[in-house]
């Protein structure tokens, strides 16, 4: 039981100081570090400056009592609270659970029963915790594993895996000026990467040709889509079921012209639009085996013109009306520095093939 409480800083709020005094001596002789306060006031204040691990209150006490103290606690710090009183008739204990509380001790207390109670509230939060790191520790290996498999796709075309870092963050930054939930914006910056891990079954020769495809090539290209698709299908992660559907939507076209379905307008899923447009923004500002790199001026003509053919009208507008931000990305995410001039600048085969 001393391990169980041991290093634990409990806070004990009463305005009775013979029951301060006993509790305090109890917790502090099976290893726990403990504060006392009189008042609600009083704790939420030691609350405010001094992290605590559990709080074991009363509930009547002059000024703020238990219930308003557990109130703002439960607004203000999470912290895991005992609530105690005398007045057994007078609560219900699925009341004060639903309040916040964790646990409910009636008095007189008997000094066994509050160590083992607060010694199962303490056990159940390292489990918890034990269990959140877990979770996190599973998650960044199965998200690793993803990248890795997607940076070997990636090679293939770029040569190295910068394309999938600014892919997240045009992404995320396009999610963000949409208003978007933080939920679907962290979800989108994991699986946008992914969006193009059906390239890892496209030959080389096809992935990397400077001069322009012929229709059977370009076929060969847009079975990345689906070869995407089939990868990462029949998941269970949220991360990975949403990469699917950006791998298999990231080029249709809102006009309806894209592949492999052909969907048009808002019928393609929200996260292959907005990669679609990403991804574009992208290939149009980096270099690439087949092409060079576009000045500002083409770019934005091209996002003009295809604002309601090649992408959704209103994620183009927010790339033309904070043109400017998602240079700064570019140029943050590039070894060499974004080109301000054209005065290098031609256009090759395979690039007027896909400016049309």
């Amino acid at each position: 039981m001393e391990m169980r409480l041991k290093t634990t800083r409990i806070l004990v709020v009463d305005d009775d100081p013979a029951t301060l005094l006993l509790l305090k001596r109890t917790l502090e002789r099976h290893g726990a570090q403990c504060i006392t306060a009189a008042s609600g006031e009083e704790a939420l204040a030691i609350m405010r400056t001094t992290p605590m691990d559990l709080v074991l209150t009363d509930i009547h006490m002059p000024g703020m009592g238990g219930l308003t103290f557990l109130k703002h606690l439960k607004e203000e710090i999470p912290v895991d609270v005992v609530v105690m009183t005398g007045d057994i008739k007078g609560f219900r204990y699925d009341t004060i659970i639903h309040m916040g509380a964790v646990d409910f001790l009636v008095k007189p207390l008997e000094m066994n029963e509050v160590t083992l109670r607060l010694q199962r509230v303490i056990r159940e939060r390292r489990l918890m915790r034990e269990l959140e790191i877990a979770h996190t520790t599973i998650k960044h290996s199965y998200l690793d594993t993803v990248r890795r498999l997607v940076v070997a796709a990636e090679h293939k075309d770029e040569g190295t895996g910068d394309h999938i870092v600014r892919m997240g963050d045009y992404c995320v930054l396009l999610a963000s000026m949409m208003d978007l939930s933080d939920d679907f914006i962290e979800l989108l910056r994991y699986a946008s990467p992914m969006h193009d891990i059906g390239k890892i079954g496209i030959p080389d020769a096809i992935l990397t040709k400077p001069g322009r495809l012929t229709d059977k090539e370009f076929n060969v290209i847009k079975t990345h889509t689906t070869i995407g698709a089939k990868i990462l299908a029949n998941s269970s992660s949220e991360v990975i079921r949403l990469g699917q559907d950006i791998a298999i939507s990231h080029h249709e076209r809102w006009n309806g012209k894209g592949y492999p379905k052909g969907l048009k307008g808002d019928t393609i899923p929200l996260a292959g639009r907005i990669v679609c447009a990403a991804d574009v923004f992208d290939t149009l500002t980096s270099p690439r085996p087949y092409k060079s790199v576009y000045p500002p001026h083409v770019v934005q003509e091209f996002f003009e013109k295809q604002r309601e053919e090649h992408f959704d009208p209103d994620i183009a507008t927010l790339i033309l009306d904070n043109f400017d931000h998602f240079l700064a990305l570019a140029n943050l995410n590039h070894s060499e520095p974004y080109p301000r001039n054209d005065n290098f600048f031609h256009l090759s085969e395979r690039d007027i093939a896909e400016m049309r």
